[in-house]
């Protein structure tokens, strides 16, 4: 049976909540799970921007992760995950050191100083009322919190370049849910996964002024690519989490991002450049048995569909067409 509206939530335990400033064009989005979640990150682009990502790495001390924070404003947006952490300590939500509760709050940034105002970004009071905003129901898409500013295609900068955002997706195989939110940010083009047909990404305009993408592999093949990529847009990176009712340990739920890292490779052309921070975040709530390879392979369908309702979910902005508009 086809869900209707899948996304991230689906997963019993996962709440979702944005906060933007729509006139800066920049936001923060935060997964929460209360309870904790067994925690795994795989890094993959040459340009990351993160937080609190060594603790979920197997041979450390900390199982369990409350939050992860996904936010615009570079490095400046990371200062957002305060505002969690002072949400959830006030609930008494996080790693009991006998003294304080300390919340386990990950999370990773994208570069969106170029669009909007690059004097707002992102900051603690952005961070708690994207939790007090969190809930259980289907997020909103597209334009929304750390996908306000988010943007695609930009080797020929942002001049050229496509609105993106923010997606969700799950899948069901029987008890099991793999879900997953992305934030689409990427220096190359989102492609239809299974026909490889470019939905977003590098525009230019044919003679008769209407506008075409342009394809960024392509332009990485010329001579004009080569120059390009002297210039290209450093504002990259694709950043989400993957959430399943999965029972995993530290080393399975890492490898289960890794996994997922596959998903940028089937939606983004290309992926984990030196121009982009591609991060991807695993949260198990361990409710359901099941094989780490199962969860992993679908991780990736997951994110790859979570990447293409992101753009397809996006409204132009700032000059900046969207999909949905070319």
């Amino acid at each position: 049976m086809e869900q209707m509206n899948p996304s991230i939530t689906d997963v019993l335990g996962i709440k979702v909540g944005h906060a933007q400033n729509d006139d800066a064009l920049t936001g923060c989005t935060v997964i929460i799970c209360e309870k904790g979640a067994t925690g795994g990150i795989d890094q993959r682009g040459g340009a990351p921007g993160t937080r609190e990502t060594d603790l979920m790495r197997p041979m450390h001390l900390v199982d369990k992760v409350h939050a992860i924070l996904l936010a615009g404003g570079s490095a400046f947006g990371l200062d957002a995950a305060t505002g969690v952490m002072k949400y959830l300590e006030e609930r008494k939500i996080g790693f009991n050191t006998g003294v304080a509760y300390v919340p386990i709050v990950a999370g990773a940034v994208i570069f969106d100083l170029a669009i909007g105002n690059s004097n707002i970004r992102p900051d603690a009071a952005m961070g708690y009322k994207a939790c007090q905003n969190a809930s259980s129901l289907p997020p909103q898409q597209g334009n929304a919190g750390a996908g306000s500013g988010a943007t695609v295609g930009k080797i020929l900068g942002m001049e050229y370049a496509t609105k993106s955002g923010i997606g969700t997706f799950s899948i069901r195989i029987g008890n099991l849910v793999v879900g997953a939110i992305m934030v689409v940010n990427a220096l190359g083009d989102v492609v239809e996964p299974d026909t490889g047909k470019i939905i977003a990404g590098v525009w230019q305009r044919d003679d008769k002024q209407k506008r075409y993408f342009a394809d960024t592999l392509r332009i990485m093949q010329s001579m004009q690519g080569q120059d390009a990529l002297k210039f290209a847009s450093t504002e990259n990176t694709v950043i989400g989490v993957v959430a399943t009712n999965a029972r995993l340990n530290k080393e399975q739920a890492n490898k289960v991002a890794q996994m997922a890292q596959d998903g940028i490779a089937l939606a983004v052309r290309p992926a984990h450049t030196m121009l982009d921070g591609d991060t991807i975040f695993a949260l198990a709530t361990n409710r359901v048995k099941a094989d780490v390879n199962i969860v992993g392979a679908f991780a990736a369908q997951a994110v790859a569909n979570a990447i293409v309702t992101a753009v397809r979910s996006s409204q132009p902005v700032a000059g900046l067409p969207a999909a949905n508009s070319l």
